[in-house]
């Protein structure tokens, strides 16, 4: 069963409860009364990252005052939407647009439900991203951005580390996507490329609760990896090695 056979379950709203478990109970036709199923469950983080993507990048969407096409079908890209699906994610999408929620309250559920420093959290953050640069980044993008990504639990340090893979890229960025800084030595630079490698590899993410139809998210960041990996090494920095290597 697809991750939007899904959502249009009865029950989805109750796996949730809060703010995203009344949008996906509204969505499926459903009341969503919260509470009681709280087992973290691979179906139940599943069907959380999912709502709280949708949720979030629809009203991110609007956080510049404009709601394009093109952000839209970013989002239909990366979650790998089939033609067959396509008005059902489309229907979520418009509804968690017109909710009253704000987007707070989804992005402080969505880090509960899914659970401190777990990597599909990253996922979220950096589906977002990769939404927001499709048409230019807009600053009220970026604080929206921001807001989102202390309220998943990540410090200054660790949004710049995932921020640089794709916005704005600096001088030193390439180091601070490899999380080192510009002196490091071989060593340092191969051991941050490698665990990077390992800690990003789709299996664990999906252990963890991103839907299968969510790793175009996984290739992007690890194309990213690769190519910071890559100018480092076309700077001298690192040995002439293959780019990919584990």
């Amino acid at each position: 069963m697809t991750i939007w056979r899904k959502l249009l379950g009865t029950s989805v709203g109750l796996l949730l409860g809060g703010p995203l478990g009344l949008l996906a109970g509204g969505a499926a036709g459903t009341t969503a009364n919260l509470a009681n199923l709280r087992a973290p469950t691979a179906e139940r983080r599943q069907v959380a990252f999912t709502i709280a993507a949708i949720a979030l990048a629809a009203k991110m969407a609007r956080a510049d005052g404009e709601a394009t096409a093109t952000e839209f079908a970013t989002f239909e890209r990366l979650f790998r939407v089939p033609d067959g699906e396509r008005a059902n994610a489309t229907r979520f999408y418009r509804m968690a647009q017109g909710s009253t929620a704000g987007f707070e309250a989804y992005a402080s559920q969505a880090a509960k439900l899914l659970g401190p420093g777990t990597p599909v959290l990253e996922d979220l953050l950096e589906a977002l991203l990769l939404i927001a640069v499709t048409d230019g980044v807009h600053p009220d993008e970026l604080e929206y951005l921001r807001v989102v990504a202390d309220r998943l639990g990540f410090d200054p340090a660790a949004y710049a580390r995932i921020r640089a893979r794709h916005i704005a890229p600096a001088k030193d960025d390439p180091f601070v996507v490899l999380g080192i800084a510009p002196g490091a030595s071989l060593g340092e630079i191969r051991a941050a490329y490698r665990g990077l490698v390992k800690t990003y590899h789709p299996d664990r993410h999906m252990a963890a609760g991103t839907p299968p139809e969510f790793l175009r998210v996984a290739e992007a960041r690890m194309a990213a990896i690769n190519a910071a990996y890559a100018e480092v090494a076309r700077r001298g920095a690192a040995p002439d090695e293959a780019v990919g290597a584990a």
